[in-house]
């Protein structure tokens, strides 16, 4: 029988950090896998930290701060309905779709996988993944898909501006952890109450944070990400609400990566 060699998924994640040109999605094969969530922490009021950990997590991938993964949630009735991987490295689901919500990993190693959770609203208001991640208890379990694998950039821009709402933040907070010293940073966060600001971020030497707090329906994320004096070789990343980052859509494709994670009035959109 053929000995078939898994590719070396983080060495071209690597490689594109070091000597690559804008955003490019590196896949990697998509698992699914059940394990016990292990700690539940709120860091925010609207921010729930969820740690999952068990040996289901072995040979899960994630090496950019971009990636996320598909939470599966049982039906009404109790019953799960998971989705099977394939021959081709991908998964087949089951029709109709079950409810599934995408979450960026904030972190991930060895066996251990920590989810940082928005909560749309407040609880009995949400939608239903905001109720089931502020009932969800310690010991239960939660089925996970993907990662499909994220965009991956370049690392060495001169400067870098990460402009998020809170869902953004996990990613953005990854980036500001694993990236390399050196370059300026300015993490420009929008939010709709000053206490999602509490959202607790890694040290970093030249790191800028510009907080703004939602007036009303209108964003101020874009104007304000325009309107900051950057060096020729800034890389933009935009993670957010959809219509909230479109104005950002004109940067260049080759310094930016931007993707809206999900829309208002939208349930389970698709990062786009």
């Amino acid at each position: 029988m053929r000995h078939v060699v898994e590719p070396d998924f983080q060495a071209r994640v690597a490689e594109h950090q070091r000597t690559g040109t804008g955003a490019v999605r590196v896949p990697y094969p998509i698992g699914v896998r059940t394990v016990p969530l292990v700690a539940r922490e709120r860091l925010t009021p609207r921010m729930l930290r969820l740690t999952l950990r068990g040996a289901d997590l072995a040979g899960f991938h994630s090496y950019q701060a971009d990636d996320h993964v598909k939470i599966v949630f049982p039906d009404q009735d109790g019953t799960w309905r998971r989705p099977v991987p394939n021959e081709r490295q991908k998964l087949d689901w089951p029709h109709p779709m079950p409810t599934t919500r995408d979450y960026t990993v904030r972190r991930f190693a060895e066996d251990t996988l920590v989810l940082d959770v928005v909560l749309h609203g407040h609880l009995g208001a949400g939608g239903v993944a905001s109720r089931w991640a502020e009932t969800v208890e310690v010991g239960e379990d939660v089925t996970v898909a993907g990662p499909p694998g994220g965009k991956a950039f370049r690392y060495t821009h001169e400067h870098y501006v990460l402009a998020v709402d809170p869902t953004g933040l996990p990613a953005a907070a990854r980036w500001l952890e694993d990236a390399p010293p050196g370059p300026g940073t300015h993490l420009v966060v929008e939010a709709d109450e000053p206490a999602e600001h509490d959202y607790p971020l890694p040290e970093r030497a030249g790191l800028e944070v510009v907080r703004l707090v939602r007036d009303g329906t209108r964003s101020a994320l874009a104007d304000t990400v325009r309107a900051l004096d950057l060096p020729a070789d800034t890389f933009l990343f935009a993670a957010g609400e959809a219509e909230d980052i479109r104005p950002l859509r004109s940067w260049p494709k080759e310094t930016s990566s931007i993707t809206g994670y999900w829309k208002r009035g939208v349930a389970g959109l698709e990062r786009e």
